[in-house]
């Protein structure tokens, strides 16, 4: 028979931080709020949460850093929104970001959650942000 390990939900009481950014915040907000509602469901509660508000997605490792070393947070969940443009600063930002949150999880032991959308349009960060597609920031909450 096959062994399988599958990650739950267990640890209601510990601490965990939401690393959001401001940039794209029509989106942000939505997927702020997907996360958040899904940590309540599990039983975290608003004192074990805590939000950190930040520019945008290439500050998110730097910040993630700062919270995983703190020793304060069991997780961090990172939440951004980076929408493709006519020019080549979308790879550099979403580039940045996710390597440098795997970076810091991998060096701290600490799990980073990403939740950081890539898109290539506005329509797509919507779906993604609860409506068709979901809410990516309730499941990286998972």
């Amino acid at each position: 028979m096959s062994t399988i390990i599958e990650g739950n939900f267990v640890n209601c009481d510990a601490p965990y931080a939401i690393v959001v950014g401001r940039f794209n915040s029509f989106v942000t907000e939505s997927l702020l709020e997907g996360a958040l509602d899904t940590l309540k469901r599990h039983g975290v509660t608003d004192d074990n949460i805590t939000v950190v508000r930040i520019p945008g997605a290439y500050e998110m490792p730097l910040i993630a850093q700062r919270l995983a070393t703190s020793g304060k947070y069991a997780a961090i969940i990172a939440i951004g929104a980076v929408i493709r443009g006519g020019t080549p600063h979308f790879d550099y930002v979403a580039g940045e970001c996710s390597k440098g949150l795997a970076t810091v999880s991998l060096q701290t032991n600490i799990p980073i959650a990403f939740g950081v959308l890539t898109v290539d349009s506005i329509e797509q960060a919507i779906e993604r942000a609860g409506t068709k597609a979901g809410n990516k920031g309730a499941d990286a909450a998972l």
